[in-house]
C-alpha cells in the first residue's frame, strides 16, 4: 500500500491551481472536468512527477461538514497538512517575497524547524525542515 493522492479542500480550484503552481512551484498533473464547476485537479512536485499527487478538492463548496472542518482548522491556526522542505528559512524568504502571508514565522521546535502560511484557499499549510 502506498499514498498516490492527498486531498486538500480548496474554496476555488482555479485560484488554488494558480497558487500551488505559480507560487509554491508544483506542476499540474491531471485536469479532468467532472461537472461545469468541478474538476479532478491534481498537482505534483516537478522533481517527482510520478510521486504523490495533491488533489485540489472542491469539497467545501458542496459538503457543509467539510466547510465547517476546514474553517475550524483555519480559525484555530492548525495546518491542514505539511510539506517538507530542504531549508525553511530559504523557503520562507522566497514565499514571503512573493507576498505569501505567514501566521508562524520560522522557528525551531526540537528536531524540526517549521513555518505556517495561508494558501489563500482556506487552509494553513506548514512547511517543515528536519534538523
Amino acid at each position: 500500500m502506498k499514498i498516490k493522492v492527498l486531498s486538500i479542500p480548496v474554496q476555488d480550484q482555479e485560484k488554488a491551481l494558480k497558487f500551488y503552481t505559480k507560487t509554491l512551484g508544483f506542476i499540474k498533473k491531471v485536469d479532468v472536468p467532472l461537472s461545469e464547476e468541478n474538476r479532478w485537479l491534481t498537482v505534483v512536485n516537478k522533481e517527482e512527477q510520478d510521486g504523490t499527487e495533491i488533489l485540489l478538492e472542491p469539497s467545501p463548496k458542496h459538503f457543509e461538514p467539510a466547510k465547517t472542518y476546514q474553517k475550524a482548522l483555519f480559525d484555530a491556526g492548525i495546518p491542514y497538512t505539511q510539506f517538507n522542505v530542504e531549508n525553511v528559512q530559504q523557503e520562507y524568504d522566497r514565499l514571503n517575497n512573493l507576498g505569501v502571508e505567514f501566521s508562524v514565522n520560522p522557528k525551531e521546535m526540537g528536531t524540526v524547524k517549521i513555518a505556517v502560511f495561508n494558501d489563500t484557499c482556506g487552509n494553513k499549510i506548514q512547511i517543515v525542515e528536519m534538523l
